[in-house]
């Protein structure tokens, strides 16, 4: 499954230019073009790793950051005009992991965006991803259910470990597709809910709590009732 990065860039060639690197790169690539509608595209889709330029309209880029960083620990990398070392500082300590100013050269920003990524990958790696009576060991990708231990398929470990990771969230049908198969099967497919249900038999075969709901009309959520 692609890595997925977000720019929140409100220049459309810097943003343009961006996203067809990335894309050549083989990312998923999705571009907000002021703060509002950057925080928006985070909170229906998460993202691997933010781009984020600070002078943007509406809502400027430090509290897009500070906002970011408050819901997730996704690695951020401010792209920037602002060159004073103040700037930096300031934009570090919103919670920004990293920090470029215009103008750049790409592979500078796609090294960097690597280091991010590898970093990520390593903390995700040792996670231990708890929720109500499911503990879910991200390195032995191994689940247990209160004390049981649970057998899951690579798609169903996939599946639920996004579910742990965006809890009491709903998650639509799209972003489901995109983050577990990385693909669209059309509006028709039932693959989602076949998982779904495969994903219940196992964590309420001993008659626990449904923990995965269905919200109508709009996906599915993990929550406690």
């Amino acid at each position: 499954m692609p890595q997925h990065i977000l720019i929140i860039e409100d220049e459309p060639e810097i943003a343009g230019y961006l996203r067809r690197g990335l894309v050549l790169e083989g990312y998923q690539v999705t571009v907000a073009a002021d703060g509002a509608a950057g925080l928006a595209a985070a909170r229906e889709n998460q993202p691997d790793l933010v781009v984020l330029d600070l002078m943007l309209p509406g809502i400027d880029g430090l509290e897009v950051a500070r906002r970011l960083r408050a819901a997730a620990n996704t690695p951020i990398i401010i792209l920037t005009a602002r060159d004073a070392i103040e700037d930096r500082v300031t934009g570090l300590e919103s919670g920004a992991d990293d920090y470029l100013v215009k103008p750049f050269a790409f592979e500078e920003l796609l090294a960097r965006i690597r280091v991010q990524l590898r970093r990520l990958q390593s903390q995700q790696q040792n996670e231990i991803l708890r929720f109500a009576n499911l503990t879910l060991d991200t390195a032995a990708h191994e689940l247990r259910v209160n004390d049981r231990r649970v057998e899951l398929t690579a798609k169903e470990y996939e599946l639920l470990e996004l579910f742990l990771r965006h809890p009491n969230q709903v998650l639509t049908r799209d972003v489901i597709y995109d983050r577990v198969w990385g693909y669209d099967f059309g509006g028709e497919s039932n693959i989602i809910e076949v998982y779904v249900r495969y994903l219940r038999q196992k964590l309420e075969a001993n008659g626990e709590t449904r923990l995965i709901q269905t919200v109508r009309g709009a996906g599915y959520i993990l929550r406690e009732d």
